[in-house]
């Protein structure tokens, strides 16, 4: 009988600046162990983003980096920026590298789901009662909106400009209403409808869209600041949320919080052709990085949200969330948790332990 064809894949890797190099490395380190027994290889084409390409090529985003995620099937990014690039002018901050990497593929869907283990629920900071039941995502719209307006300022003025087409919101809504049918069938469209006109056009085509093509979903809406309070009360009563650039920014930060630690929660930023990047939603913390404590679980559960999502490992996907998973059962928790607790290499080795 003839063996089964090994699949090959392409990611573009970009480790990018502080512990994004360090976590970066730790999610090699588990894909390989990952694909010593499965029918599956993956190619990594290692690229510049962030301070470090501004350091080499005097650009946050290289041309050769675009290049190569054009042709890749998914690309895995650490973390960027950092104190070493504040002095640089607008057009060589390492962050813009992110802005441009996103609008250049496209990557229009942020998702950033938020789900508390039980093992990790003394580590939130709201009591126990209101954190039952938490599961929600966060879909946010990540190439329009006051992010990508148009800018000015003068000495006593600024202005950004906050746009949305129709085209864009549907475009998002329909990949927010189809996660919601494959979990719970609830979504919460988070805006400001109240004040802003952008949030108004929200509102209608949200609406428009669900009525004519979701009509079992159950939709709800709710203004910015009522949900940032609700997130903090009754967390356990969202699915899916969707919302704008900035108000997703805010929001699924604080969301973060309620699993206790930033270097928890993973990201995924995708396209309309399936590719995706993959990027924990913390920074790049330079006064913890080379000390070897950076949690790595974040890096690596956008790992598997990138096998999952981009690549179509499902079974890979769920091997390594149920490797950091049972990490956390058994206590191997990091230093932003535990002040005694294993380093980023102690980690990654009972993670790919588990893997093997």
């Amino acid at each position: 009988m003839a063996s089964k064809q090994q699949k090959h894949y392409r990611v573009v890797g970009l480790p990018g600046d502080y512990i994004g190099v360090e976590v970066y490395a730790a999610a090699v380190r588990a894909l390989d162990a990952l694909t010593q027994d499965r029918d599956f290889r993956i190619e990594l084409d290692e690229q510049l983003i962030g301070g470090a390409a501004v350091d080499a090529t005097g650009e946050p985003l290289p041309q050769a980096t675009l290049d190569a995620c054009e042709g890749a099937d998914a690309a895995l990014l650490g973390a960027v920026g950092g104190p070493d690039w504040d002095d640089r002018p607008a057009e060589q901050r390492p962050e813009l590298g992110l802005l441009k990497i996103r609008a250049a593929l496209d990557l229009f869907c942020n998702l950033r789901p938020v789900v508390l283990h039980p093992a990790l629920q003394r580590f939130s900071p709201l009591k126990p009662d209101r954190l039952v039941n938490v599961d929600l995502m966060i879909v946010r719209e990540l190439t329009g909106g006051s992010y990508f307006g148009n800018k000015w300022r003068n000495e006593n003025e600024a202005e950004d400009v906050c746009r949305y087409t129709r085209p864009e919101i549907e475009r998002v809504t329909r990949a927010a209403c189809d996660i919601a049918m494959k979990r719970d069938r609830r979504l919460t469209l988070i805006d400001k409808a109240n004040v802003l006109e952008t949030s108004r056009l929200w509102r209608e085509v949200v609406r428009a869209v669900v009525d004519a093509e979701y009509p079992e979903l159950d939709l709800e809406f709710l203004y910015v600041d009522a949900a940032a309070m609700h997130l903090l009360s009754r967390p356990g009563d969202f699915d899916v949320m969707l919302t704008e650039n900035m108000f997703g920014d805010i929001i699924s930060d604080e969301a973060s919080m309620l699993c206790g630690s930033l270097g928890l929660l993973p990201s995924a930023s995708l396209n309309e052709r399936r590719f995706g990047l993959y990027e924990p939603i913390h920074g790049s913390a330079p006064d913890i990085a080379g000390k070897g404590i950076a949690n790595p679980y974040a890096m690596l559960l956008s790992t598997a949200m990138m096998l999952r999502h981009s690549l179509g490992e499902d079974e890979a996907a769920d091997a390594l969330e149920t490797a950091v998973h049972g990490c956390w059962e058994d206590g191997i928790l990091p230093r932003d948790l535990d002040p005694d607790g294993p380093g980023t290499d102690e980690i990654t080795d009972e993670v790919c332990k588990r893997l093997g």
